[in-house]
């Protein structure tokens, strides 16, 4: 497998597709590919007219595919799947207070939802899916974070009964991305002006990926997937008051304390995944729990350069990570991106 897999000639399907990464997904293929075609999956219709009308969307239209339709639908899946190759799967219910409030709402978005996925693709004999997950799904303390884990879990497993099917899923997990709706720095820009700032503790940590840094690294994925991996890149960190001083550095910082399902750091990579853990030179890859192929040969050839096993006790988050973005790149950062439409 080689990172540069192309699209050219293939139909995508992204679910959740009018969403931050999705639109800004189904935009960068029709920017560096030439797919056969590209269908949006998502609920909303006004946001599906608002894209229609964007570029590149509106000179695609002949590639372009609109399907209004909801992931727990499964008959509506399997109809909006028919020819499709590559499937990404971005929907999902992700404000933790919401799935708190309304749990089984987000069981049936974040789980049933990836099992109609699941069969849907296998139905309509897609090659490949990548599903989205969250740093939340590990060791998690809230239930948005337990209903992702179970979809992780669904995606590796699907590999394991597919049966003569060519057809590989794996999952893609990052943390949160920066300038993301309901994220701390659009909410200090939205604050700086008061000269207070809110911080529910100084210590906090988060990892740190832009959304095209994001999109960059599912297709690279595309092109490296096996079949049951759980990619997670390797990314930078930052201190929450140091994005204190980039926003506003001479505003006062008003401590208000830890939010329920909110964690210190951001936590990617526990100790007890990181025994079957293989760190690449950009990203690492969670084994599947079961054997699907011959590990070592995926060592050596899934990549450029050989990976190496993680040593024991090793973890991955956001407090302990190696590389953090100082005041200046997260100012330069931040000027960069939330100037710059989502989608």
């Amino acid at each position: 497998m080689t990172d540069d897999f192309s699209l050219n000639g293939r139909s995508v399907l992204i679910t959740g597709g009018t969403g931050s990464f999705g639109a800004r997904f189904a935009r960068t293929v029709l920017e560096r590919y030439k797919p056969r075609r590209v269908v949006v999956y998502s609920r909303d219709e006004l946001k599906q007219f608002e894209m229609q009308n964007r570029e590149p969307f509106q000179s695609s239209s002949a590639v372009m595919r609109w399907f209004i339709g909801d992931v727990r639908d499964a008959d509506r899946l399997r109809k909006a799947m028919e020819g499709i190759d590559i499937v990404i799967h971005a929907a999902a219910m992700k404000q933790v207070p919401a799935a708190e409030y309304n749990p089984f709402e987000a069981v049936k978005t974040n789980i049933l939802g990836a099992e109609n996925v699941i069969n849907a693709s296998m139905s309509a004999g897609v090659s490949r899916v990548v599903a989205l997950s969250t740093d939340k799904a590990a060791a998690p303390i809230n239930l948005y974070g337990a209903t992702k884990l179970a979809s992780d879990k669904l995606f590796v497993a699907a590999n394991n009964h597919r049966g003569s099917k060519d057809i590989r899923f794996a999952v893609v997990r990052y943390g949160n991305v920066m300038g993301s709706r309901g994220s701390v720095i659009p909410f200090f820009l939205q604050k700086k002006g008061s000269g207070v700032l809110p911080v529910t503790d100084e210590r906090m940590t988060r990892f740190s990926i832009t959304l095209q840094e994001g999109v960059d690294f599912v297709l690279a994925c595309l092109g490296r997937m096996w079949g049951g991996e759980l990619f997670v890149p390797k990314i930078p960190s930052y201190r929450i008051l140091d994005v204190v001083k980039a926003v506003a550095p001479d505003a006062r910082v008003e401590k208000v304390g830890i939010r329920p399902g909110e964690k210190l750091h951001e936590e990617m990579i526990t100790t007890t995944d990181a025994i079957a853990t293989i760190e690449f030179q950009d990203y690492f890859v969670i084994l599947p729990s079961l054997q699907l192929w011959d590990v070592e040969q995926f060592r050596k050839e899934s990549s450029g350069k050989p990976g190496q096993r993680c040593e024991y006790g090793f973890n991955y988050d956001s407090g302990t990570n190696k590389h953090f973005l100082t005041v200046a790149q997260l100012r330069e950062l931040i000027a960069r991106e939330l100037s710059t439409p989502t989608s």
